[in-house]
């Protein structure tokens, strides 16, 4: 049995999390946790950690040349280079709203990529 300790970042308390896992490296159990939502993520954690991602994609004919962008939902840690190529190939054309989705379901995560802000046209 192996023991990881890391903190929760789930929600602002951050609870100090030990994590159980067995010989083989799975998951067993967890203890620190004050909500179930500690547990999920140190499970993921262990497992397949996932992150939000945030970046930025060229705006052609807009008053800025770039706009923000996130995922919409986690995606996993191992996927975040071929994520960042395919949002560093994009252009989107302005005006581009907030919320806009920009790369839909990528790398088939079941996330989207979408606008965090409004970029307005340069007409």
């Amino acid at each position: 049995m192996k023991t990881v300790e890391m903190t929760c970042i789930v929600c602002p308390i951050g609870c100090d999390l030990k994590v159980t896992l067995n010989d083989e490296g799975h998951f067993v159990s967890v203890k620190g946790n004050r909500c179930p939502k500690g547990e999920i993520y140190a499970r993921d954690e262990v497992t397949d950690p996932k992150r939000v991602l945030t970046s930025s994609v060229k705006v052609v004919g807009g008053k800025m040349p770039l706009v923000s962008v996130k995922t919409d939902k986690t995606i996993p840690k191992r996927l975040i280079r071929d994520t960042m190529s395919i949002i560093k190939s994009k252009k989107v054309k302005a005006p581009v709203k907030i919320g806009d989705v920009i790369v839909e379901n990528i790398l088939n995560t079941g996330s989207n990529v979408v606008a965090t802000r409004t970029v307005k046209s340069d007409e």
